[in-house]
This record gives structure tokens, sequence and C-alpha cells, in this order.
């Protein structure tokens, strides 16, 4: 797929993740640790290495040439500030996939994920051919909730004990975003 990379606001790039980004993610993941615990699931130790993070993302690469996922890294003055990806895609009769992201602590209140909601939706549609979108999250998790309402998506359900986060398992709200309503390609 060329997705290329963008501007998405005030200077802060999204592009298509690289195994060579691999240091810069991990000192995102490390300094972030502590804030985004609350919202995932427990990692192993390895994680929060460079070369857990590039083993990772050459991974990501390879799903992302077999057109299974698309990820994408936020990069804000040669930092990286958060991930956004979509994952299981499936073309076909269903033509959709999920959706997950998350931004620096340092970060928040830029606009940062909703401007990197609308770009994937855009490229989803676009570029993947997705008729839809999922995305879920903690019940609580009111800012997540409120990006995904301003980018168009809508609740559509709750879903009990959904995905093992910080040590148990959470009850998320899930949301979609239909994007087009065309037949899929044969």
């Amino acid at each position: 797929m060329d997705i290329g990379s963008e501007e998405i606001t005030d200077g802060v790039i999204l592009r298509i993740a690289d195994p060579a980004d691999a240091p810069e993610l991990c000192a995102a993941y490390v300094e972030n640790r502590k804030y985004l615990e609350p919202w995932e699931p427990r990692r192993a130790e390895s994680f929060f290495t460079v070369d857990g993070q590039k083993k990772r993302l050459q991974e990501q690469r390879q799903l992302f040439a077999e057109g299974r996922i698309v990820p994408w890294i936020f990069e804000s003055d040669g930092r990286i500030v958060g991930t956004i990806t979509l994952t299981g895609i499936v073309l076909g009769p269903f033509c959709s996939s999920y959706l997950g992201y998350w931004v620096a602590e340092d970060q928040r209140g830029r606009g940062l994920a909703t401007a990197a909601v609308e770009r994937v939706c855009r490229v989803a549609r676009e570029t993947v051919g997705l008729h839809r979108i999922e995305a879920t999250t903690l019940v609580e998790n009111t800012g997540s909730q409120r990006v995904l309402e301003k980018c168009g998506f809508e609740a559509i359900g709750l879903a009990p004990n959904y995905l093992h986060i910080n040590g148990r398992w959470r009850d998320h709200r899930m949301f979609q975003r239909v994007l087009h309503e065309a037949d899929p390609a044969l």
C-alpha cells in the first residue's frame, strides 16, 4: 500500500512505522509506561527494550506487506509521540478492521488523536478499501470516547470482560464508523 506520510497538525507527522524506529519507539514507551499502564495489557519486560520493539516492528512490517495491518507512528520534532494502527483487516464482504492508538502524556490536548483518526479513516476508505472501522475503549476512558465521537464513530454496545487490561478482564464500550456504502470489490 502506498500511504506515505502527512503532517496532521502543528508539525506532527503521521507515517508508517519502520523497524528503524525501534530506539525512538522504545524510548516513547519507557517514558509513557506509567501513563499507559491503566489502559493497556501488561507487557513483558522485553517490550520495553530496543530489541523487543525492533522485533515487534519487523512483525508489523511483514503484516503490513500482507495487507493485514497498517501501523503508523506520530512524530514531532524527530521524537515519536504515539502510534495508531489498523489491525485485523478483512476485505471481501466484511471490509472492516480494528483501530487502536495512544498519544504521549505530554502531547495530550493538542488534537493529535483526533487528527490521526480522521486521517486513518480517510486512508482506510480511499486506499485500503474498508467499509467500516471498529474501536473499543475501557468504559472509563472518556477521552478516547470523545475522540471517536468527534471523528464520526457511534457507540454500538458494551463488551463485558472484553480485554485483559492492566492485570484483569475489563469491560469496553464498542464503537464503529461506517466509511461508505459501496459494494465491496470482487
